[in-house]
């Protein structure tokens, strides 16, 4: 299927999606694609229908968030990869919420896969490829002058926020809401909105009628540590969300 739009619209393409302008400058046209990357890019591929699949799912996820006060850019999902949102300025930060160690995590601290967070971690994360996008503390981060101390606070907060709605809602897929990303952006009147996706790209989540660390692995890690069985997993989660999305 093509990208919609023609070229002297697209704003911007990234790893995963493909940003187009309209005719309101306040809202913006997002593509989804199939471009599976990790490892900061060093390791590219394909998952077949990944775009359909996050787009749908982010789309399911965006309106339980909406539907429980949480402002984000979603307005709505034209086509089955393609969503409209609000244009924002996004804070060059990725806040990472953890409930479980995993990941870089356990490498960067040797605690074991799977250990509990009590409470949640959250994190900031410089969105920066030629960096690596690095871990900052709150001293770089107010060197840097990435967000003003109030926003890296309510950051924190809404991030907070949404792993906890997150974890009610999955909990009910019979998922584990390991860790995930998220993104945020100021809107035209200085609002702070949830942007960018919430999927499999962006989350870590485990299967909980599984006990077997490989099977239970239902996001991105499967195609990060070549498990295979990655479209399926996806496709799980999807149907899962749908299931509980319809009956909410």
């Amino acid at each position: 299927m093509a990208s919609p739009g023609n070229t002297s619209k697209k704003l911007y393409e990234g790893k995963a999606k493909i940003i187009y302008r309209t005719p309101d400058p306040q809202v913006l046209l997002t593509y989804f694609k199939d471009d599976a990357t990790a490892f900061n890019a060093q390791k590219r591929g394909q998952i077949t229908g990944k775009g359909k699949i996050n787009c749908t799912i982010s789309t399911y996820l965006f309106q339980c968030l909406e539907q429980a006060g949480i402002p984000t850019h979603w307005i709505s999902t034209p086509g089955d990869r393609q969503m409209y949102v609000k244009a924002l300025t996004i804070f060059p930060l990725e806040v990472v919420v953890r409930n479980l160690a995993a990941g870089s995590l356990c490498r960067q601290t040797g605690l074991a896969l799977g250990y509990r967070l009590d409470p949640p971690l959250v994190e900031f994360y410089y969105k920066n490829d030629a960096l690596a996008d690095p871990l900052l503390t709150p001293d770089r981060l107010r060197v840097m002058g990435l967000a003003t101390p109030d926003q890296v606070h309510i950051l924190g907060t809404k991030a907070l926020e949404i792993n906890h709605i997150l974890q009610h809602f999955f909990r009910a897929c019979a998922i584990t809401l390991v860790d995930f990303k998220l993104e945020f952006g100021l809107d035209h009147r200085g609002n702070i909105l949830l942007g960018d996706e919430i999927s499999p790209d962006t989350c870590r989540l485990w299967d909980q009628n599984s006990q077997d660390e490989t099977q239970r692995v239902m996001d991105k890690d499967r195609f990060r540590q070549d498990l295979g069985q990655v479209e399926q997993a996806y496709q799980r989660v999807l149907e899962r969300v749908a299931a509980q999305s319809t009956k909410n």
